[in-house]
């Protein structure tokens, strides 16, 4: 305990003496997610705490889920000091929910090379949402008295409603930050991207910047609004301190990634059914049960088909019932493929940065398919050995009199002894064969052999 207090006391002072103006680094490097949100959040607030003069947000994200980056989006614009929005090094993109991301951002810089945009929304279940240059159907573009000129309305009323309200969203950034709202409103209905130097000529980005010293340098002595107000940046010569997110976070993050949440489901699963094959086991019901809760928070965060998530769990029940039924391998096979088109449907693959990995699938799937077919050589090799056990393996065996006398006595078979009976007389150390089982005792008669 004394050492944890002075190890604690030591990052403390650590910590004050890192308090003092500065410029925090925050990253967003993948996709977006509630443990993302909850970075961004915690290591922003700690940074304001630390005296940070500006928020350098570097993003390079394929997108992400919707309610993470709305969260992202009201952290900026809440924010006590100006974010700056980087897409940044060369090959980064801020597309999808990026693009949301950072028109919020109190300035917008991207590095040569990237790119940012196609953010039209996708709705879990894998059906996109029609785009603007789809050909409208016959009749649908007549203009009624009354009507305005806006596209007319494409997909269900659902689609619409999700579409609209993204579109009014970002509308509502670009014109709080003073840019292109027509350019965000395509990249929302046709999907459209564009590179930095694009952006900057469409009035997307403020700027385009080689490096973070350079984009300090030019954001100094612009002016920006924030919740409380205007102020005006004064970031030449700040240091750059990165804040990189804790263990909590990190493990968050590695929980939320496709390919670990679906081994842990099925190490879950696998690990409850060796337990219930070997009661007494106690570890693999354990790890299972650990594994199986892990599993499901990690698909609580994630945009999970729930579709695939029953055929799932029904291929996993169906190779299972392989084992305690004899269907000649009709529900083995079919609890594979059932496993298999489950496995590809669980993470949306029209998600961003969400796809199930096709490897890892058929990595596990030819695993199941050899454990399968394993299971019925060994079951067919079964039939052609000799019976170990019963009547049936009893009227095969020879056993050795011990005692007999008056039609009856005792007689060993592999260490055991057998009360016996016989028609016959006999005597110790005969070699005996069975007729017949009457409860307990065995009728015999002499081994001819």
């Amino acid at each position: 305990m004394l050492l944890c207090g002075i190890l604690l006391a030591f990052f403390d002072a650590r910590g004050q003496q890192a308090a003092g103006a500065h410029a925090a680094l925050i990253e967003i490097d993948g996709a977006i997610g509630p443990a993302t949100a909850g970075y961004f959040e915690k290591a922003s607030r700690q940074a304001v705490a630390n005296g940070a003069s500006v928020i350098v947000l570097r993003i390079d994200t394929p997108g992400g889920l919707d309610g993470a980056t709305r969260d992202i989006i009201r952290t900026i614009l809440n924010s006590p000091v100006p974010v700056i929005g980087y897409v940044a090094p060369g090959g980064a993109r801020a597309a999808s929910a990026g693009t949301y991301i950072l028109y919020a951002c109190h300035i917008a810089a991207m590095a040569p090379a990237t790119h940012l945009g196609a953010a039209t929304p996708v709705p879990i279940g894998g059906r996109a949402f029609p785009l603007g240059d789809e050909e409208p159907k016959p009749g649908s573009d007549e203009k009624k008295d009354g009507e305005d000129a806006r596209p007319p309305a494409r997909g269900d009323a659902m689609e619409n409603k999700i579409l609209g309200d993204a579109v009014a969203y970002i509308r509502g950034l670009a014109e709080r930050r003073g840019r292109n709202a027509d350019w965000a409103e395509r990249a929302v209905r046709e999907g459209i991207s564009a590179s930095s130097r694009e952006a900057l000529e469409l009035k997307v980005v403020d700027l385009i910047s080689a490096d973070t010293t350079a984009l300090l340098r030019q954001a100094n002595g612009r002016s920006v609004l924030l919740a409380d107000g205007e102020r005006t940046l004064a970031t030449t010569g700040l240091p750059l301190r990165p804040y990189a997110p804790d263990w909590r976070m990190r493990f968050l993050s590695v929980l939320t990634n496709p390919a670990v949440a679906y081994f842990l489901i099925l190490a879950g699963i696998y690990g409850l059914l060796l337990e219930g094959y070997n009661p007494g086991a106690v570890l693999p019901g354990v790890l299972g049960a650990i594994c199986l809760l892990l599993g499901l928070f990690a698909f609580q965060l994630l945009p999970v088909n729930y579709v695939g998530f029953a055929l799932l769990l029904l291929g996993v029940v169906l190779i299972i019932a392989e084992s305690l039924v004899p269907s000649f391998g009709v529900l083995g096979f079919g609890g594979i493929a059932a496993f298999v088109f489950g496995s590809i449907l669980l993470l949306d693959i029209d998600v961003p940065g969400y796809r199930t990995h096709l490897g890892i699938v058929a990595g596990v799937a030819t695993v199941a398919v050899l454990a399968m077919a394993g299971t019925a050589y060994l079951a067919m090799r079964s039939r052609r050995a000799a019976v170990v056990t019963g009547e049936a393996a009893l009227r095969r065996a020879v056993l050795v009199i011990d005692t007999f006398a008056e039609g009856g006595g005792w007689a060993r078979l592999d260490g055991e002894r057998w009360r016996v009976r016989a028609d016959e007389p006999l005597a110790p150390g005969d070699r005996v064969r069975v007729t017949r089982m009457d409860g307990l005792t065995l009728w015999v008669e002499k081994d001819s052999a």
